[in-house]
């Protein structure tokens, strides 16, 4: 049974002036996700940017 999904987005190229900007959206993206929205309350989706 998943529990919980953790996503890490890398390999991604940010200039240091938009980090925070990039953290805002990956902590609300999951609401836009229909995939998300659907497992909402079942599973624990976190998100990472390395």
């Amino acid at each position: 049974m998943v529990k919980r999904i953790h996503v890490t987005y890398t390999g991604l190229t940010i200039a240091h002036a938009d980090a925070e900007k990039v953290q805002r959206v990956l902590a609300f993206h999951a609401d836009g996700c229909p995939v998300a929205r659907s497992l909402k309350g079942a599973i624990t989706i976190t998100t990472q940017l390395s």
